[in-house]
């Protein structure tokens, strides 16, 4: 039986979904089928009402190497197939930004070219203290230019330049500082600290979530004055949600509030 290359773990009872990369032989790296299925994951856990918050980890010695060169070569580096494999990496990672829910990666080992694309597009990266990072692909001639998008909307654009121009490894603690990752932790502790991050957002209202990282994300562009035009609105409507009336009621009572999502 072939292995599954992406494995779906659930958190009974927290709304928290892992989903796994499970090429650990090829350092989980970014196959157009692996692309493809993990879109698909993202998709349907759009739809699932039971799921508020995905956690995006790594099986064996890293999180992702990025895309698969083997697989490239093999296809003779064809324009057909290249268009195909970098529209469906952009979808994905589009994907990610666009989902209702937060979406964390949980990183070790190395988060390389599309790797760190990965990282970046999530909302938040819980990485271990040994971790690495980098945009290599200045070094084998294929300017990492899709993984810059995301990259240069997580990081100042010295930082990211500085990570494109050069293609050098950056450790995890300058991840950190360079706005990459939002906290490092040893790696006998990155799935429990991760997993708690994940629950503890989980306890939130998931209609709550799903304005905020929407507006987050659509007013992060605009200028000045449109942001707070928009986020305005944003927040008439959300006050007119049952979810918003409860949490408000609950937290004068002293109480804590019960969801329903509306």
């Amino acid at each position: 039986m072939t292995e599954k290359t992406l494995l779906s773990v659930d958190d009974a009872g927290t709304g928290v979904r892992t989903l796994i990369l499970n090429r650990p032989q090829a350092r989980n790296s970014l196959s157009q089928p692996a692309i493809r299925e993990l879109l698909a994951a993202f998709q349907e856990i759009a739809r699932d009402d039971s799921v508020r918050v995905v956690i995006l980890a790594g099986a064996g010695p890293a999180f992702c190497a990025g895309h698969d060169l083997k697989e490239m070569r093999a296809a003779d580096y064809a324009p057909d197939y290249a268009e195909g494999l970098f529209a469906d990496c952009a979808e994905l990672m589009q994907a990610i930004v666009n989902l209702p829910k937060p979406v964390i990666a949980r990183v070790h080992g190395i988060a390389t070219a599309a790797g760190c694309q990965l990282v970046a597009s999530c909302d938040l990266a819980v990485a271990t203290d040994d971790a690495r990072f980098a945009t290599p692909g200045v070094n084998i001639g294929l300017f990492c230019s899709t993984p810059m998008v995301a990259l240069s909307r997580n990081v100042a654009p010295k930082h990211a330049m500085q990570m494109l121009l050069t293609g050098d490894m950056i450790d995890a603690a300058t991840a950190l500082r360079f706005g990459l990752v939002n906290e490092l932790v040893p790696a006998a502790e990155l799935e429990d600290r991760t997993l708690h991050l994940a629950r503890q957002i989980a306890s939130k209202s998931p209609l709550t979530l799903a304005i905020g990282k929407e507006a987050f994300y659509r007013q992060a562009p605009l200028p000045l004055d449109e942001a707070y035009a928009y986020t305005r609105q944003v927040m008439v409507g959300n006050l007119q949600a049952l979810d918003a009336r409860e949490g408000i009621d609950a937290f004068i009572d002293k109480r804590t509030p019960t969801w329903c999502g509306r």
